[in-house]
Order: C-alpha cells, then sequence, then structure tokens
C-alpha cells in the first residue's frame, strides 16, 4: 500500500512554505510602479566651472568633495553628493527661455533659516531676482552664474496634510501662481518678532505682479 505523499522539503530541510505576498503586484498581476526612496542629487553642466562652484559654495554652503579640470561633487549634508557640476568639452552656452529643466529647489527648516541666508546672500552681492509666496511655500529665486534659477524656499503649512489640503483650497484656485513680497521688508518685519504664521499667510487676492512674473520666466 502507497502511504501518503510527504511534503516537498526545501535546503534548510523543513516543509514547503507558501509564497511570500508580492506587495508591488497590482490585483491584475501587473508590476506596480516603486517610488525611489529619495532625490538624490542634480547635475549642471557649465562652461565656467570655478565660478559656479564659488556661487554654490556660498549660497548653499556646500563643500566640494572630489574635483577635476572638468568635473566637481558638491555637498551640503551626509550625501555623498547633492549637486554635481560638469565641464565637458564642447559645452555650449544654453540659449534663453530654451525648454528643459527650469530650476532647483532648496527647503529651510524654517522663516528665520531663510530670512538669514537672505541677509548673508545680500552682503555678499547675491540677491533674488523675484520672491513669491506661493502660499504653500515662501520661495525666494536666485540665478547662478550660467542662468540657472535656485529656489530657496520654506513650507508655509506645519504638516503634509495642511500643505495637500491646500493645493485643494478656493485660494490656490483663484491664484495658483502667488503673491510677490519684498524680502526686506519681510526680513524687517521678522526680526521685529511678527509671527512666522502672518508673515507667510497667503493673500491670493492680491496676485502677482507682472514684472516678477516676467523675471521667474526669463
Amino acid at each position: 500500500m502507497v502511504g501518503p505523499k510527504p511534503a516537498r522539503r526545501d535546503r534548510a530541510g523543513e516543509g514547503a512554505k507558501p509564497m511570500a505576498e508580492n506587495r508591488s503586484a497590482h490585483p491584475d498581476g501587473a508590476a506596480a510602479p516603486i517610488p525611489p526612496a529619495k532625490f538624490a542629487h542634480a547635475v549642471l553642466r557649465t562652461t565656467r566651472l570655478n565660478e559656479m562652484l564659488e556661487w554654490y559654495r556660498t549660497v548653499l554652503g556646500a563643500r566640494v568633495v572630489f574635483q577635476t579640470p572638468m568635473l566637481a561633487f558638491m555637498t551640503y549634508d551626509d550625501e555623498h553628493h547633492r549637486l554635481a557640476l560638469a565641464a565637458f568639452p564642447g559645452t555650449v552656452e544654453r540659449p534663453p527661455r530654451s525648454a528643459g529643466l527650469d530650476h532647483l529647489a532648496y527647503t529651510y527648516a524654517n522663516l528665520g533659516d531663510l530670512v538669514s541666508t537672505y541677509e548673508r546672500l545680500k552682503a555678499a552681492g547675491i540677491t533674488p531676482v523675484a520672491n513669491i509666496n506661493h502660499g504653500m511655500t515662501t520661495s525666494m529665486y536666485y540665478r547662478d552664474p550660467d542662468g540657472n534659477k535656485v529656489e530657496l524656499q520654506i513650507d508655509n503649512f506645519p504638516d503634509t496634510e495642511s500643505l495637500h489640503a491646500f493645493f485643494k483650497s478656493a485660494d490656490f484656485a483663484k491664484n495658483p501662481i502667488g503673491v510677490d513680497f519684498d524680502p526686506d521688508e519681510l526680513a524687517r518685519r521678522y526680526r521685529a518678532g511678527e509671527s512666522a504664521a502672518e508673515l507667510t499667510r497667503y493673500r491670493a487676492e492680491k496676485g502677482l505682479n507682472r514684472a516678477t512674473m516676467a523675471r521667474l520666466g526669463e
């Protein structure tokens, strides 16, 4: 008489186990996209490597971790590099208003840090070309020596839920671009003790100044 068939054993000698659930699969069996764990770095081509290096050192407080005559890696935190600059032979200047990347954005922890950075850069002769309260952020836009825009910003809301909710608000529907502001006035009021909540409050009805819009689009 034939006995019951023994369970299949794996290499460790244990009974067969069911396959682990594929968490990345859709119900129809198709593989689901897996989002990246983080955004790591950006690379900019340049025709003026040394000038760009000095600018990003000043603006971001970045340090060079590796450099050759045509390549440099920089970081401002524990990431091995956040920005690379490449001066490859044959690189040419980009025509104005070209399609492609518009700007890089860096978020500061609070309004005090943003104001202090603005004041430090102004003393070094580096000033923003546009200043906009977008509702979700208060942002200052700068241009590096190659003309790339760099946005220094803070989040205007205390949590992610509030930030996401703003996109569905009547204020954002009324004005999805933003309201320009005077950075010197912002700094003065902040130093005088006015609250960050009041200084970053979104007033959609003011609209964005046409001159600011033109500078932002250049």
